[in-house]
Formats: C-alpha cells, sequence, structure tokens
C-alpha cells in the first residue's frame, strides 16, 4: 500500500491532488534486503556495532538504494530564499532587504555554505523562490520567484493556492533535474529573514504542541524580541484557528509559509519518490520535512537527520519525527550548513559497506564463540 492511499486527507490538500498526486504517492523503501545488509555490515573487517551511527546510516542507505554497494555519486545543495510579509511586525531584528544582501553573498561564494559545499565536493545551487528584490543573471541562481515575498500572515493566508502549487510543482522540478544529471544524495538549505517565525506556526500547528516550545530566537532577538515575536505569533494562530482533529497540512503552509519553505516540501517529496538519500538540515529544513511527512509519511525513511541545532523547537520537531541526528554543534546558521557538513559522514557511511574487507576476504579471524 502506498503512503498516499494509507492516509486520507483534507479538503485543501485533496483539491490540489489533481496536479500533485504523483508527488503524494511516496512509498517506503522495500525492507526486502533488511537481513543481507546487516549481514554485510557485521562481517566487515571490524568488531560489531564498532562504526556506531555510521551503521545505521549505511543500512538506511543500503536500503533506499537497494544495493549493499551504494553509491552517492553527485552530491547536490539547494538553498531556497523567499522573503515574508509577517517581517512588518517586527519579529526580527534583521530588515528584510538582509535576504537579498545574502543571496548576492551566495553568488560570490562569500557565505559558510559556500565554503562547506566547496570543501566536500558539493553541488551548490541558489534558488530565488520569492525574494522581494532582482537579481542579475548568475549561473548559480535560478531565478524563479513565485511572488515578491509572502503576505503578512497576521491579515491573511501567506499565499493563494495557486502560488503554493506553484512552488511546490517548482522545488519538484529542480530535484528532478539534479537526479538526472545523475544526484543520489541531496540536501536543501534556506534564506528568509522573518522564516523562524514561519516555521515556528508550522511546527505548533501540526505538532500541536504550545507556542513557546516551538519559537526561538532566530537571527538572534534579545528578550524583549523574543516577548514580541511570541505574542506576534499567537495573534496570527488565533486569526487562522485551526479546524477539525488533524491540521490540513497544505492548507497551513499556504497560511504560515514561505516561498522557500514550500518549494523545499516539493523538493522533498520529489526527492523521495526518486529513491534519493536526503540530507535534512536544521529548524526551517526540518519544518518543510514536517509538512512534507504529513502529506507523505514514508518521506522520512529516506532522510538522513544531519544535526540537532540550537534554535528552540528544533529538537521537539525531530523527536515528533522519531528522528536521530548524526551530530549536535550548537548551529543555528540555516543555509544547509549543518547538512553539508553532514554529507562526508553519509558518504563515508556507504563508502565503508561498499569498499571495506570482510573477514573472509582479508584473512582476518572472526571474534570466536565463548565456550561452552
Amino acid at each position: 500500500m502506498t503512503a498516499s492511499s494509507a492516509t486520507p486527507r483534507p479538503a485543501f490538500t485533496d483539491s490540489l491532488r489533481p496536479l500533485l498526486a504523483e508527488l503524494f504517492d511516496v512509498a517506503a523503501p522495500c525492507p526486502s534486503m533488511d537481513g543481507a545488509l546487516q549481514h554485510a555490515i557485521d562481517i566487515k573487517t571490524k568488531p560489531p556495532g564498532s562504526l556506531g551511527a555510521l551503521e545505521r546510516v549505511a543500512h538506511q542507505v543500503g536500503r533506499i538504494q537497494q544495493s549493499a554497494t551504494p553509491g552517492l555519486a553527485r552530491p547536490a545543495m539547494l538553498v531556497f530564499a523567499g522573503d515574508h510579509g509577517i517581517v512588518a511586525a517586527g519579529v526580527s531584528p534583521y530588515p528584510q532587504a538582509v535576504t537579498a544582501q545574502m543571496v548576492l553573498n551566495f553568488l560570490r561564494g562569500g557565505a559558510a555554505i559556500n565554503v562547506f559545499c566547496r570543501t566536500h565536493g558539493i553541488e551548490l545551487e541558489v534558488v530565488n523562490a520569492g525574494v522581494a528584490a532582482d537579481f542579475p543573471p548568475h549561473p548559480a541562481l535560478v531565478d524563479m520567484p513565485i511572488a515578491r515575498g509572502t503576505r503578512n500572515f497576521l491579515d491573511g493566508p501567506a499565499m493563494t493556492r495557486e502560488q503554493l502549487e506553484a512552488a511546490l510543482s517548482a522545488g519538484a522540478a529542480r530535484v528532478a533535474l539534479h537526479a538526472s544529471r545523475g544526484t543520489r544524495m541531496i540536501g536543501f538549505g534556506e534564506m528568509g529573514i522573518g522564516n523562524t517565525s514561519s516555521a515556528a506556526c508550522l511546527m505548533q500547528r501540526l505538532t500541536g504542541l504550545p507556542l513557546a516550545a516551538c519559537v526561538g530566537r532566530g537571527t538572534g532577538v534579545d528578550d524583549a524580541g523574543l516577548a514580541h515575536k511570541t505574542r506576534v505569533l499567537e495573534r496570527a494562530l488565533a486569526a487562522h484557528p485551526a479546524t477539525g482533529e488533524r491540521a490540513d497540512p497544505l492548507a497551513t503552509l499556504a497560511t504560515f509559509g514561505g516561498f522557500e519553505i514550500a518549494m523545499m516540501t516539493g523538493a522533498y517529496l520529489a526527492a523521495a519518490k526518486l529513491g534519493l538519500v536526503i540530507v535534512v538540515d536544521g529548524f526551517i529544513s526540518t519544518a518543510a520535512l514536517l509538512v512534507a511527512s504529513r502529506l507523505a509519511p514514508a518521506v522520512p525513511e529516506y532522510c538522513v537527520f544531519a544535526h540537532a541545532s540550537d534554535e528552540t523547537g528544533h529538537r521537539a520537531m525531530l523527536d515528533a519525527l522519531n528522528a536521530k541526528p548524526l551530530l549536535a554543534l550548537g548551529l543555528r546558521l540555516g543555509e544547509g550548513t549543518g547538512a553539508a557538513l553532514a554529507m562526508p559522514l553519509v558518504q563515508a557511511a556507504a563508502a565503508f559497506l561498499r569498499e571495506m574487507a570482510t573477514f573472509e576476504g582479508a584473512g582476518v579471524s572472526e571474534r570466536e564463540a565463548p565456550a561452552s
């Protein structure tokens, strides 16, 4: 049974299905090789379990690719950028113009994500999903804005249904293009002043956790700024009350999301549908995955969770997804930086499964059974 047929959907999501049904139909990786994969891991020249979390990751990658010799060719990082109307309510200490300024920094190669991608040989693409600025042509820029920023969700939904459809489809299309070029491992980053507010509302509505557990300091608001941000988001949630027992994920995304978050949601769905290994970054990226997982519950099975960030709410969101992050480095930058740092570990896990000698092949004695 596929994920889409197993889970009934609310009305808003159903209304989009004629366009996006293919994305929602994500089947879980087949478990038929699980025993063989575990055996392949156990007979490597090492004590059982001695590579720790890498053994778990190797097994997951092998299951996704249905292979005991997996490969992660052409790793890619897609950074989606968009502006948020909620910034007008003073939820960030930075002006909205910083989004565009940082996109230009990405294109010049000067941001942390540029450094990490260069260091580890990761293809980097910057996608203008909806920044309130114009950019000159650049070979690293995919300029496909849905609009010049979302609307302020204090006053109404952040985006229209048509804009949501366009964003989901655009994110999926970018992933499909990279897969056609040989990418087998992909990560998603983001840039958008105000997007921690958007992600906090998505998290609260989709998990039911108290808002205080979802709202963090984002780009570094002080105590007074955090209190103001929380009050603003309380007003926004009250202005768009939930209906029914289970929030409609796409209606929630249209109400509170950003264009970069919506494109990431479509990208997650497409990457899982195409059988790619997905490396998940921090708070904003995980919020997009949370939406995707409510649409297609099998999507997280294609995901390796890079790290637990220092942004309030990220660990709780990881718990909601039953995720086991690889790293805890105190990161809270976004951009896909945590995912870029974790990708070499995922490659190492696949490489040991693919290349490491077995006890028999290396002529190394295995552990002896205890005497009876």
